[in-house]
């Protein structure tokens, strides 16, 4: 005779398989949303980037912040510069340095296409985003050229004439 349980069994529950939303990639792990605010985002592309082991888990943990980071190709390669991954907290000895210079790995017909781009005046290289894709840290670049004043001051006016136009739709549509 099989003995009784003492304790109620629950059927096994599904797990979460993602758990985490930044490193499932249902959200970014950081956005620069700075950038568009000082410069015309003319093309974006994808990169991915070369980190260690410490500066993964700071991601994962959102510890990245792109504010004053940019892009740099050089000798035939593409760096990232000035991006700060703050230390892993359980990084012992092995931790990264936070402002460390990050190889950024794209094929080389697109470093040539930047290459010719990034020598133009006044168009720059800045990271719009970080985010994981299949388990990988990816870079969204954005070929930029810098803002003026006055255009700032024009993006903000036609900005708040389309957001008065909106309210003013959906006032008409509540009456």
């Amino acid at each position: 005779m099989p003995r009784q349980a003492t304790h109620q069994i629950k059927p096994n529950a599904e797990k979460n398989k993602r758990r985490d939303p930044t490193a499932a990639g249902q959200r970014d792990a950081a956005v620069n949303r700075i950038a568009s605010h000082n410069y015309f985002l003319l093309e974006k592309f994808e990169t991915g980037v070369a980190l260690t082991g410490t500066e993964v888990k700071s991601v994962r943990a959102g510890l990245v912040n792109l504010r004053d980071s940019y892009g740099l190709v050089k000798d035939g390669e593409l760096w990232l510069l000035n991006c700060h991954i703050g230390p892993y907290e359980h990084g012992n000895i092995y931790n990264h340095a936070p402002l460390r210079t990050r190889k950024l790995l794209v094929h080389k017909d697109e470093i040539r296409k930047l290459i010719g781009h990034t020598q133009q005046k006044g168009q720059t290289l800045i990271p719009v985003g970080m985010y994981f894709k299949n388990g990988r840290v990816k870079v969204e670049l954005a070929l930029a050229k810098g803002k003026q004043l006055w255009d700032k001051r024009e993006t903000e006016r036609r900005r708040t004439a389309d957001k008065e136009a909106r309210e003013a739709i959906t006032r008409s549509r509540k009456r």
